[in-house]
């Protein structure tokens, strides 16, 4: 990239930085004009910033054009377009809806692939011909220009509630994370976790689990963990012989736990906030013990692993001395210390929360390891910053705008109700049936899509049957998700697990297979939440919640002992019968 590029690119990500954070304190900002906005900062990104030819980028920026033009129209005439009432009036508004419904397609096509933009052109054909359809699945037809309006100049499609969270919430925490990246925060997750894991048996494989789950806990995705943290990981496991396949496997797992630690989980988590009316610090406590239980499984899988081969401790001369540690350890417990003091102590709104950890976070951007000040190096840092974050929340605006046309479409047409009564009548009103074939839904629509928008679009249509089969809303919405991530470990397609074993050059189904294994926590601990609800209650009742998680702890050691120690074939069996006993009953 050009310095003219880089140049561009770093102030098109701070006016896009300024925008999402000056919303935090500029009052009630009318949705048709925040949402919008929204959507023209992220257009350039991800029509142009990341085009990998000319002719894409010379398409890319027509359509930005065109599209941004029609954004701000809708900006610019907000007060009249909300008294249509969500019916469109003209065949200018017609050509309008149709042609940002496009734009919002392709943007996610760029940013993602084909799967979730495919999802969302048959949700439309759906919405437009559905009273074609023969049966029940059909609808009476609905007026194009009712259909289009309510997706594009009302707020029951791309401008709905899903693209408020990413407006207002999840564009925050991104930037948050972004300026956490740009400095020492990594590096000093990296070191605490070789201090404290690096001594023990598997200690390399310990400091990518440890290292994985504070690193996911500001970057919330499972890809920019491996390629991130995995950098430093994987070679340091392949220098003391681990296999391949065991260490690939390691740093793809524990990657994948980094969107359900908190405090900053991954953009699903926001989103939830959004749907389940509970706040944000209400989910970080839901999600806390559940994703401490992952990492401790495999932690497990680890030590059961380490009875097969050799797994060497990292070498004392490797180890960083506690002085290293407590400097570069700084760098991300000051930040993360304002966001939660703020948070859970004076009770600001968590946007309001991260602007606050974002300031310090900037402000140490000025220092390196050694505190030493170096200007270059900070406005380095401060460009990284802009880029990543505008990127990302491009990215991630691009995947909200295109699954809030299926979430439309579906309210729209009571496609929902009926998708529901159908999970309902299949499993006989009962809820374990009902549980199963929505963790297959999950996992057949994690294979295509990123785990928020499979979350969104699973929770849509079979929440509402999880909760009139008897679960509370957020264990419902927390079992979705739980499930949406498995696709980062799962076969056939499985993102963390590729580029792990691109990063150690080993055939991924080899890899992957270790992963299911020592990752059985992230298939284990969603029922484990049905079966034991107090486990997601240690908001409101810690000491019972606690004692729940050391039950599930066990019974989660037991059948990752099982599954991975050499033992007998009978022992195995007694271990993971007894080990599901303890964690269902």
């Amino acid at each position: 990239m050009s310095l003219f590029d880089r140049l561009f690119w770093a102030a098109f990500g701070v006016l896009s930085i300024t925008f999402h954070i000056s919303l935090i304190f500029s009052g009630l900002v009318p949705n048709l004009v925040s949402r919008p906005l929204h959507m023209v900062f992220a257009l350039p990104w991800v029509l142009i910033f990341i085009a990998k030819t000319p002719r894409q980028k010379f398409i890319g920026i027509i359509h930005c054009i065109v599209s941004s033009c029609l954004c701000l129209w809708i900006v610019f005439n907000e007060d009249s377009l909300g008294d249509q009432y969500g019916s469109l009036e003209n065949h200018f508004q017609v050509i309008a809806a149709v042609i940002l419904l496009l734009s919002v397609t392709e943007m996610a096509r760029r940013a993602i692939g084909w799967p979730l933009p495919v999802v969302a052109v048959l949700a439309l054909a759906y919405g437009t011909f559905g009273q074609y359809v023969p049966g029940e699945f059909g609808h009476p037809g609905i007026p194009l220009n009712s259909f289009l309006g309510t997706l594009i100049i009302a707020e029951g499609g791309i401008w709905g509630k899903l693209t408020g969270v990413s407006v207002n919430i999840v564009a925050i925490f991104v930037i948050f994370g972004a300026v956490l990246n740009a400095g020492e925060a990594g590096q000093g997750f990296m070191n605490v976790a070789t201090a404290a894991a690096g001594r023990l048996k598997g200690g390399a494989a310990k400091v990518a689990v440890l290292s994985s789950a504070l690193f996911g806990s500001i970057s919330g995705s499972a890809s920019a963990n491996v390629a991130s943290t995995g950098a430093i990981t994987l070679p340091a496991m392949i220098k003391l012989k681990y296999p391949k396949s065991f260490a690939g496997a390691v740093e793809a797992v524990a990657s994948s736990g980094g969107q359900i630690m908190p405090p900053l989980m991954g953009a699903g988590a926001f989103v939830m906030v959004e749907l389940t009316g509970v706040s944000y610090v209400g989910i970080m406590q839901a999600a806390f013990l559940p994703a401490l239980l992952y990492f401790f499984a495999v932690w497990m899988g680890i030590n059961a692993f380490s009875a097969r081969h050799q797994l060497e401790r990292v070498p004392e001369s490797e180890q960083p001395s506690l002085k290293i540690v407590g400097i570069t350890a700084s760098f991300f417990l000051g930040p993360f210390f304002v966001l939660l003091w703020s948070m859970l102590a004076i009770g600001f709104t968590p946007q309001y929360s991260a602007c606050l950890a974002t300031i310090v976070g900037v402000i140490l951007l000025i220092l390196d390891g050694r505190l030493t000040f170096d200007w270059r190096r900070t406005v380095l840092r401060l460009e990284n910053a802009s880029i990543t974050a505008g990127r990302q929340i491009a990215t991630i605006a691009a995947i909200i705008l295109c699954a809030s046309i299926i979430i439309g479409v579906l309210g729209i047409t009571g496609l929902g109700v009926k998708i529901t009564s159908v999970i309902i009548s299949t499993s006989g009103g009962l809820l374990w049936p009902a549980l199963l074939l929505t963790a297959l839904a999950c996992l057949i629509l994690g294979m295509e899509v990123p785990t928020t928008a499979a979350y969104v679009i699973c929770v849509s249509v079979a929440g509402p049957a999880l909760i009139e089969l008897g679960l509370e809303p957020l264990q419902a919405h927390l079992f979705v998700f739980w499930f949406a991530l498995l696709s980062t470990i799962t076969p056939p397609v499985c993102g963390a697990v590729f580029i792990a074993a691109g990063m150690v050059d080993e055939d991924w189904l080899k890899v992957a297979v270790n992963a299911m294994a020592l990752g059985v926590g992230l298939y284990l601990i969603p029922l484990g939440m049905i079966a034991n609800p107090s486990l997601i209650q240690f908001g409101a009742e810690p000491l019972p919640s606690v004692l729940t998680m050391l039950k599930v702890g066990a019974g989660l050691a037991l059948i990752s002992y099982g599954m991975i120690k050499p033992i007998s074939f009978y022992l195995r069996l007694i271990f993971i019968i007894l080990g599901a006993f303890i964690l269902f009953v």
